[in-house]
């Protein structure tokens, strides 16, 4: 098991950074990853300061996949996502497209909470379930150099909750290498990220990385239980019908699926996840329970 400790942050997806670890197929990789506010929110009373870092989303890497070429994919299978310093930390200083009902006067609202015994301590009164996730990972594009701010074909900021532990995330590969980024853990999220700020933390995640001889049109997401194929865009629901297309063709090329009744089943049993809703990143799923029988 091979190891890469925090180091220089990277707030872009770029094939031009040198790589800080290389590793083969079937390797499996302890990576530390610092959150999405950049180390700046340790305790309620740190406030974010973008004027000293104004990006967000962090990630380390890349790291290098042996023998990876353009046209591959790689399969990240998410082993574990533990908190490196026992806390989360969320803020909601931004309400965004609510403030057209909600106003303006949103309270800074910084708010760290510990982990104990998988529950996050919320308040007094409320416990939320530990169940972490990455809000981002991707490879590097073959051209253009992508922010951690949207997600897209590459991966990136998907913030979806099925970038857990258990779960495999398929990415394309662009160019030699693959360069795979990682960051922004999450102790847990609800669906769309309504504040841009889940609840947020540094993390240790392990992954094992597999090189597969298969083009993917963009990322997919694989559950013992389900299928997913991920698309992001605005409005939103062009970004539903382009995932529920994938999935459709998805089922076509890999279970025999014929298209057609592959669309009229998934009207019935299709089911929709939401990443952070201000980019328009959606996975459309459906239970491996139904896929058995084309």
């Amino acid at each position: 098991m091979k190891r890469l400790p925090l180091g220089p942050l990277y707030y872009e997806f770029s094939r031009h950074c040198e790589p800080r670890l290389r590793i083969d197929s079937g390797e499996t990789v302890v990576i530390e990853t610092e959150d999405a506010f950049s180390g700046q929110i340790r305790s309620d009373s740190d406030r974010r300061d973008k004027q000293k870092c104004p990006e967000g989303n962090p990630q380390t890497g890349p790291i290098w996949v042996e023998d990876a070429q353009p046209g591959d994919s790689l399969a990240v299978r998410i082993e574990s996502i533990e908190p490196s310093l026992g806390q989360c930390a969320t803020r909601t200083s931004d309400p965004k497209q609510l403030a057209q009902w909600l106003g303006n006067e949103c309270p800074h609202g910084t708010h760290v909470c510990p982990i104990r015994d998988g529950q996050i301590e919320w308040s007094d009164r409320i416990r939320i379930p530990y169940r972490p996730m990455l809000g981002c990972v991707g490879t590097a594009p073959r051209a253009g150099v992508p922010t951690t701010g949207p997600a897209g074909a590459h991966g990136g900021n998907m913030d979806l909750i099925e970038t857990c532990p258990g779960n495999t995330v398929f990415l394309p590969v662009f160019v030699e290498g693959a360069y795979l980024y990682l960051g922004d853990a999450h102790a847990a999220m609800g669906h769309g990220e309504l504040s841009a700020s889940g609840l947020e933390m540094p993390s240790h995640t392990t992954i094992q990385v597999e090189l597969r001889r298969e083009t993917i049109p963009g990322p997919r997401i694989e559950s013992p239980e389900e299928i997913m194929a991920v698309a992001t865009g605005r409005p939103m629901e062009r970004a539903i019908a382009e995932a529920y297309a994938e999935l459709i063709l998805w089922m076509e090329q890999g279970f025999g699926w014929d298209r057609w009744r592959a669309y009229d089943l998934l009207t019935h049993v299709g089911r929709v996840s939401v990443g952070y809703f201000d980019i328009g990143t959606v996975a459309a799923k459906v239970g491996r329970c139904f896929l058995r029988s084309p």
